[in-house]
């Protein structure tokens, strides 16, 4: 009998990109994705998805120049609540077998990481749970989640913000903040990715398509394909160079449809 692999649970908050691609000015809007459709689509579980009766789920407008690839993103934040620590009691957690958290409410996602912990302590450890976190904005409340997650991902600006100039700058320098035996993950743009762990600096060069098209998303690709390669048992050094490869391609392309 073949047993049902565990998912990965993304804890987060979803924003409605409405994207124009121009030559070089704002045209009208002409692409507009709605939320639970698109998930539905892409077979992706939204069944934990909480509900909030009050508020706007927020949206962002964004201008990709065809010449450059770069974009302009214009956020409309419609005051909708984070995800708390008692809608994450909800959860089973006996389903999943990671978890992976967008920094934001950081107070209370570090009471959920908490509760992972919680679990883990009474369960075998190959039934245990890997927990990771991204630092993307540099918000001082979100700096406390350094010392919660197996794999920690800072962004460059977070770096930057700690007055690190390169990936591996910023591994080195900021490593002591993660917990014993986590990862602490660095994407650079161009100039690739680093990350350092219990068992070393690791590196991958970046892989720039032919021609840069769209860059929107690609932070997001990276830890995606950097946590889809981990979930399915790679070591770290080939999941830096399999993230970099994926947000490379996704660079490429308009979307993300064409990554496959």
């Amino acid at each position: 009998m073949t047993t049902k692999k565990k998912q990965i649970l993304c804890v987060g908050l979803v924003c409605l990109d409405v994207i124009n691609v121009v030559d070089k000015f704002p045209v009208e809007d002409t692409d507009t994705r709605f939320i639970t459709d698109d998930f539905e689509s892409r077979d992706i579980n939204i069944s934990n998805i909480v509900w909030q009766q009050a508020g706007i789920t927020p949206s962002a407008c964004c201008i990709v120049n065809l010449s450059s690839g770069s974009r302009t993103v214009i956020v409309s934040d419609m005051n909708l609540c984070d995800v708390t620590s008692n809608d994450f009691r909800k959860i089973d957690l006996s389903l999943y077998q990671w978890i992976h958290w967008e920094g934001r409410n950081a107070s209370e996602q570090v009471a959920m990481i908490q509760q992972v912990e919680q679990y883990n302590a009474t369960v075998s450890a190959e039934l245990r749970i890997t927990t990771s976190v991204e630092i993307e904005k540099t918000r001082e409340e979100l700096y406390q989640l350094f010392g919660h997650g197996d794999f920690v991902f800072i962004s460059k600006d977070v770096a930057r913000h700690f007055g690190f100039n390169s990936a591996s700058e910023a591994v080195k320098g900021l490593y002591n903040r993660v917990k014993p035996g986590a990862y602490l993950i660095c994407a650079w743009a161009e100039q690739g990715a680093d990350a350092m762990g219990p068992d070393g600096v690791f590196h991958s060069n970046a892989f720039p398509p032919e021609k840069l098209v769209d860059t929107l998303g690609a932070g997001d690709t990276f830890i995606a394909a950097v946590l889809f390669s981990l979930y399915n048992g790679k070591c770290i050094q080939e999941s830096l160079i399999f993230g970099c490869q994926i947000a490379g391609r996704k660079c490429g392309i308009q979307g993300y449809d064409g990554i496959v």
